[in-house]
């Protein structure tokens, strides 16, 4: 199942004592602010979640998979995302020490609703 913007804003509703507009408010706010850093390629680093980074690539060959015709792909920009150790060993189901899984179980503790 895919986690959509209006689940997130849901979430931090059910989960904080903010008013649902409000929460809507701090869900913008923050892929706002994701936004305008990528757009600068700045990387984004979310201690315990992951690192995105903005990629160049370069100009190369490519082919139209309906024609087979050759053609030139422009270079871009893209966005790479790589997941934190506690966050993939969170994910694999792997044993991790209390220490470094801190970060992630910290939002369990703040409020004491989330499970």
């Amino acid at each position: 199942m895919t986690i959509t913007k209006e689940r997130i804003i849901d979430a931090v509703f059910e989960t904080t004592e903010l008013p649902r507009k409000a929460a809507r408010e701090t869900v913008e706010k923050l892929l706002t602010i994701l936004k305008k850093t990528l757009a600068e390629e700045k990387d984004v680093l979310v201690s315990g979640f992951g690192k995105f980074q903005v990629r160049c690539k370069r100009a190369r060959r490519g082919r139209n998979p309906q024609t087979k015709e050759a053609l030139e792909l422009r270079p871009r920009r893209v966005v790479v995302f790589r997941t934190s150790g506690i966050l993939r060993s969170k994910i694999n189901g792997e044993e991790t020490d209390a220490a470094s899984t801190a970060d992630f179980d910290s939002e369990d503790k703040t409020r004491g609703r989330i499970g």
